[in-house]
């Protein structure tokens, strides 16, 4: 009997033409995620991992390939609801926030547009899911700017979480954030990972925040997937060139 993966991925190109000439930005990346689990990808700035990203959240359309969703082609499921239960949380979350809507608004503004909640139901919810990523609930009538770095990207995860996804990306998620915060942020992402069974894609330049948060760890080089095992194999027993030097590129104290 074959694996039952959640997600998997196969040979996905995408390119794009500047100046006449052809970027490969993914160069036929192929990988599996297994429900409840985290895969890490790492790599430099401009190697393909946000590409990668937004094509997984059908921001992009790839070239060719192929997606699968619980061991079926999303072009034989339900395409929509596939990309229903997918979130993505961005790099910084001021940036991602409308600084015009109170964070009761923000917040509620995805039950609202898939009218999962009865309007009475939404304050509710929104109160919950305040107190599940650790914000006070009297605060859901301030400001984005009222908060701290931190404290943002935590409205961005509850924002994420409010239409019960099952798959989150989560693209450079700490690199605004200071090392405190930033492992306060990767406690509460395992939480409500365990809590909820969520299956994430975490994305970083960070291998160290990588090994932290994955299972599975792909490292991507010039739009390819130059290595891609488990996070100790990457880090004891690390093959690809690329990948050493990322590794001995860690600071140690």
């Amino acid at each position: 009997m074959r694996d039952e993966f959640f997600l998997e991925c196969k040979n996905l190109n995408k390119n794009f033409y500047v100046n006449k000439k052809i970027i490969k930005a993914v160069d036929g990346v192929s990988f599996k995620v297994k429900k409840g689990k985290t895969l890490g990808l790492v790599g430099e700035s401009g190697c393909g991992k946000s590409t990668l990203a937004r094509i997984l959240i059908n921001l992009l359309k790839f070239d060719s390939g192929d997606i699968l969703f619980e061991n079926k082609s999303i072009f034989l499921k339900n395409k929509t609801n596939f990309f229903k239960n997918m979130q993505l949380i961005f790099q910084d979350p001021y940036l991602s926030l409308n600084p015009t809507m109170t964070i009761e608004e923000i917040i509620a503004e995805p039950l609202k547009i898939q009218k999962r909640l009865k309007k009475q139901d939404i304050k509710l919810e929104v109160e919950k899911l305040l107190y599940q990523v650790n914000l006070p609930i009297n605060c859901r009538n301030r400001f984005p700017h009222e908060f701290s770095g931190g404290q943002r990207q935590r409205i961005a995860i509850a924002r994420a979480i409010s239409t019960k996804p099952t798959f989150i990306i989560l693209d450079e998620p700490l690199a605004s954030l200071d090392v405190t915060i930033s492992a306060q942020i990767i406690n509460l992402l395992k939480k409500l990972q365990k809590d909820f069974n969520l299956t994430y894609l975490f994305i970083s330049h960070n291998l160290a925040t990588v090994k932290t948060m994955s299972d599975d760890i792909a490292v991507m080089h010039m739009g390819k997937f130059v290595e891609y095992a488990s996070k100790d194999d990457i880090f004891f027993n690390p093959k690809h060139p690329f990948t050493k030097k990322l590794i001995e590129s860690i600071p140690r104290f």
